[in-house]
């Protein structure tokens, strides 16, 4: 990875179209896009597919990062990263249907509403499989095909927090998601001036009050209220990719 101050010079030479400098952030940022691919391995899509995908990410990330953001630039891209990606899982979908099986789902539904109408219920599996020349396990998984999936991105059901997804009551066998937060949160906590880290620090490691902490750092009350509001806008915006 290159520091931070090189890294600032790339990222000013990209935006002016130097293809070089994008080259070279690309390449090195790799073991970054890699530790994020790691996580969405396995999911239908190949590795090369989400490498580009990653690479978007972190050319979006090149394009509209400001220094004034005050993080570094790791910080800033892994969200935009892992949203290229998550995007492209949510919109394009994990699961590929032939032709042929949806010509014969359609086929399938086509005499499952006939045969209602001529009979009043409806048809067993072997009826369908008969009627086509197919075997019932055939017949079942054309059926099944046609079924639309639940979307890992849908709102969760039964879940209190409106903004939470399917994908979000799923917990990560190796935690790999988790270890990126984690990350992101320590690089985002060192970025901070001494007066904010140590707000950060009592307020949310040492489990002091504002109204503690105001008396520690001789301040009112009030301006630590602001101050810890402040931090953590600045923080989410991080963390979203704002």
């Amino acid at each position: 990875m290159l520091d931070h101050e090189t890294t600032l010079k790339y990222i000013e030479s990209a935006k002016t179209g130097d293809e070089e400098a994008k080259s070279m952030l690309l390449e090195h940022n790799s073991p970054l896009l890699k530790s994020i691919i790691r996580r969405y391995k396995n999911k239908g899509v190949e590795y090369e597919d989400l490498y580009q995908l990653a690479s978007v990410g972190l050319l979006k990330a090149i394009k509209n990062f400001d220094a004034s953001f005050n993080v570094r630039f790791s910080t800033y891209a892994v969200p935009m990263i892992a949203g290229e990606i998550k995007r492209f899982l949510r919109d394009d979908g994990y699961i590929k249907i032939s032709r042929a099986l949806k010509s014969l789902s359609g086929k399938i539904a086509g005499f499952i509403e006939n045969y209602k109408k001529q009979h009043f219920t409806d048809p067993d599996v072997n009826q369908i499989a008969a009627e086509f020349n197919i075997e019932p396990q055939e017949a079942v998984f054309a059926m099944d095909s046609a079924r639309a999936p639940i979307s890992l991105f849908e709102p969760a059901a039964g879940s209190g927090d409106q903004t939470a997804s399917v994908i979000d009551r799923i917990a990560a066998p190796d935690g790999g998601e988790e270890v990126i937060d984690k990350l992101i949160l320590k690089d985002m906590i060192n970025a901070l001036d001494d007066r904010d880290k140590k707000i950060v620090m009592l307020r949310y490691f040492k489990d002091k009050t504002q109204s503690e902490i105001s008396r520690i750092m001789g301040v009112s009350q009030v301006q630590i209220s602001r101050l810890e509001n402040k931090i953590i806008e600045r923080m989410k915006a991080g963390f979203s990719g704002e």
